[in-house]
């Protein structure tokens, strides 16, 4: 029995239970199948080629990970002039990363397992496999804390594919999706603001996905207390541009002035944090080339928790 059928079966047994959030692409409904709670995202049928995007995407060989967001299956179900596109996943019950924070506060452990586990599914996307039956590196594209899921053990998985781009190694080509739903201007790196970024590279897509894990890793560490002190949550460049930024707003501030998000006084006298503060600076760096990998980043984050003896 092909793949396709039965992710059909599955998705006629699901019942649909309540609806948990909107986006621009559809809703996310939290459905019931065989007993278990499964997360549904249903596309409206404009956002066709996200929905296939991301089927293809989850769809990959050696795709899964325990940071990246679990597939389970996709349907299409219809009425010749009503289109209903499926998307079934496992459920998090905390919710996104931005939702987490924003009612959570962090010590160092919970602040670097977060951290740590949001960039070992970033790195697991980034690596290509070579295998037989191999993994392409891909790209995200949309990377930022509403596309981040929090477990019930406190660890993350990267969700929201629907504009990664792959790359196919044999013959040295990017292959982009054809939808036309671009990233969140608030995370755009400066090379997609100014529209310098070279397409026909797939370096580019990896090093600009770094840029807005950079700024992820802000918000995160915000939330951090040390000594009794803690921010209250805030998107990053929150007190630079407006709650809905334009492409001009950003580039005038991320191109033109260069500005990054400013750190609170209190993490050059807490060494984790100054830590982090110096990771995320070597993250979102202006000039791609000098942007960290999210295998460096990894590496760094496990060396941090060494020496804090905390075991992620």
């Amino acid at each position: 029995m092909q793949t396709w059928q039965v992710q059909r079966t599955i998705a006629k047994q699901i019942q649909m239970v309540k609806q948990i959030g909107k986006g621009r692409y559809g809703e996310v409904w939290m459905g019931k199948w065989r007993g278990e709670k499964v997360a549904v995202k249903v596309f409206f049928t404009t956002e066709e080629a996200s929905w296939f995007r991301e089927t293809e995407i989850y769809q990959t060989v050696l795709m899964r990970h325990e940071n990246i967001l679990g597939f389970i299956a996709a349907d299409i179900k219809g009425t010749g002039s009503w289109t209903q596109l499926y998307l079934i996943t496992d459920y998090h019950e905390n919710g996104s990363l931005y939702d987490y924070l924003k009612s959570t506060t962090l010590d160092t452990k919970s602040m670097l397992k977060l951290a740590y586990s949001s960039v070992s599914g970033l790195c697991h996307l980034h690596t290509e496999i070579f295998s037989t039956q191999g993994k392409p590196a891909i790209a995200h594209r949309d990377l930022k804390s509403k596309n981040i899921l929090v477990k019930k053990n406190g660890t993350c998985c990267i969700a929201d594919l629907g504009l990664a781009v792959k790359f196919i190694s044999d013959t040295n080509e990017v292959d982009i999706p054809p939808n036309t739903r671009v990233g969140t201007k608030r995370y755009m790196p400066p090379e997609v603001l100014d529209e310098s970024l070279n397409r026909n590279h797939f370096q580019s897509y990896i090093m600009a996905d770094m840029y807005s894990f950079g700024l992820i890793l802000w918000e995160i560490a915000r939330r951090c207390v040390s000594g009794g002190i803690v921010e209250e949550y805030q998107l990053p460049y929150h007190d630079l541009v407006p709650s809905d930024p334009s492409y001009e707003d950003m580039r005038e501030i991320v191109c033109i002035k260069k500005l990054r998000p400013s750190f609170p006084n209190r993490w050059s006298s807490d060494e984790c944090l100054r830590q982090m503060g110096k990771l995320m600076t070597e993250c979102w760096a202006h000039n791609p080339a000098s942007r960290l990998t999210a295998l460096r980043v990894k590496k760094t984050l496990a060396k941090m928790s060494e020496s804090q003896d905390i075991k992620l």
